[in-house]
């Protein structure tokens, strides 16, 4: 999965496979994907498409999708109004939803992250996850606890499955838990230390027991996942069996190249099986090339184009958790997008996901129908507090960076008198980013003495870097947009 997907879980239901994955700051929350072979997958909706959470309002990560009697389950973590991390669950009874949640199961002073829900030998159902000691720089035990059909309510008391060994490659903590049943065992894969940014150490383990209360053995050859020269930091994942028996383990990783600029990336891997009965994969480490689940591979297609020419926004758009733009999609003239204006920080904002390292994003704007005193943008989006664009706002075209909600102007031209400009941002490494305008859309001129801008301060610890469209000005205002394209094979 090209692009920001972490924390990825995916279950087989007949011959569907479903998937969703992290969210964090971005909206819509936790998207669904579909896929025939577990290779091509297509977003088909969102748990929550238009709004939050009534609970919760931040850090919407590590959805863990089930299906258990007829039903889809969502288990999910995120900020309580006011409070810590807590996991929550939302229910379906066709996996793109409409989704009904059910509010937090356990929230912890620490904070409770990454639920995944299991069945013992009795049919009993339990929780597990995570207490979130590592952020207040405590251990970080795996709890179990019984749960009721409903998804309501935690049954009972609590006990520790196991926690991380700070002496050993797991490092600060142990997360992201992810257990199946094969013949006398339950098998836990989890990941240990350091998840994201630069600094990132992530690996995979894994762990067993004959009963889910334990005692657990961790495996004397963890960590069964490392990095390589193509990936790197790589772990928390989910197990799916397809229908000849065979597992794979779905997880995130970086990319070498790329790195933290797409975000970590969507994989998978086939799991093989000892004659110990431990589970491991091909070189430790995940694979570069391997042969197709079910020999099925269609072409990548990285590309985007969007004309704004249908009745809904393509699902691949997103916008931050702190605020749902306001937009309308004119279907005549071949499609426009209308972009109501914001006055906070960088504006309204629509972005799309980075795929690669290098990509060129095109954008038209209807210079004419632009209101004085809003400014309409092709930005780079790390949050809403750090990004950069280029804009037109007024008679001049506006080269912009805003670090920590402060905003700079870099350079700036005179506008040409006419109905459309054309802005590019050519990104080249993640984080050199040239930005240029048209009259034309053939004829471009740079802006900062044709200079790239660096682009390293974007991207949050845990996010990708977001391209897309702005608008910023009194509310009531809008920008127009005559298409978007981002370009990955130039």
């Amino acid at each position: 999965m090209p692009g920001d997907y972490a924390d990825p879980s995916v279950v087989r239901v007949g011959d569907d496979y479903w998937a969703t994955a992290t969210s964090s700051e971005w909206a819509p929350l936790f998207p669904i994907l579909h896929s025939k072979n577990l290779v091509d997958w297509e977003t088909v909706g969102h748990v929550f498409p238009d709004k939050l959470p009534g609970w919760a309002d931040a850090h919407f990560w590590a959805p863990e999708i089930n299906y258990d009697k007829g039903k889809y389950y969502i288990y999910y973590t995120a900020g309580k109004k006011g409070g810590n991390l807590c996991v929550g669950v939302a229910s379906a009874t066709n996996p793109t939803g409409p989704y009904t949640d059910h509010g937090p199961l356990v929230c912890q002073e620490a904070g409770s992250i990454d639920g995944y829900p299991i069945r013992d030998e009795k049919g009993e159902l339990y929780l597990i996850w995570k207490e979130d000691g590592n952020s207040v720089k405590k251990p970080t035990p795996l709890w179990g606890q019984r749960m009721n059909e409903e998804r309501t309510a935690l049954l009972g008391e609590k006990f520790e499955l196991f926690r991380n060994d700070p002496n050993t490659w797991e490092g600060g903590l142990v997360e992201g838990p992810a257990l199946m049943k094969r013949g006398d065992f339950y098998y836990m894969f989890y990941a240990g230390d350091a998840c994201c940014g630069r600094g990132c150490t992530y690996g995979v383990g894994v762990a067993r027991a004959k009963s889910i209360r334990g005692p657990w053995e961790k495996y004397s050859g963890n960590p069964i996942m490392k990095q390589n020269a193509t990936w790197k930091c790589a772990g928390h994942g989910s197990v799916v069996t397809d229908a000849q028996g065979k597992d794979y383990f779905m997880y995130h990783a970086y990319s070498t190249d790329g790195f933290v600029y797409p975000g970590r990336q969507g994989l998978l891997d086939p799991i093989t099986w000892g004659t110990d009965n431990w589970p491991r994969f091909n070189d430790n480490a995940p694979s570069v090339t391997a042969a197709a689940p079910h020999q099925q591979n269609a072409p990548d297609e990285l590309d985007v184009q969007d004309e704004f020419s249908t009745k809904t926004l393509a699902p691949s758009w997103q916008w931050s958790v702190t605020g749902a733009p306001r937009f309308t999609l004119q279907n005549n003239n071949n499609g426009r997008l209308v972009l109501q204006a914001a006055p906070q920080k960088i504006g309204s904002l629509l972005g799309q996901r980075t795929k690669t390292a290098d990509y060129t994003a095109t954008t038209v704007l209807d210079a004419q129908a632009l209101p004085k005193g809003t400014m309409a943008s092709l930005s780079a989006i790390g949050d809403p507090d750090n990004a950069m664009g280029i804009g037109l706002s007024g008679n001049e075209i506006l080269l912009w960076t805003t670090k920590g909600n402060k905003t700079s102007t870099v350079a700036r031209a005179a506008a040409p008198k006419t109905g459309l400009i054309y802005f590019r941002l050519a990104t080249q490494d993640g984080d050199k980013m040239q930005f240029s305008w048209s009259s034309d859309g053939q004829n471009w001129q740079s802006l900062n003495y044709n200079q790239a801008l660096d682009a390293a301060y974007l991207p949050p610890w845990d996010r990708g870097i977001r391209v897309g469209l702005t608008a910023k000005g009194a509310v009531g205002t809008a920008a127009t947009f005559d298409w978007f394209r981002i370009d990955y094979s130039s």
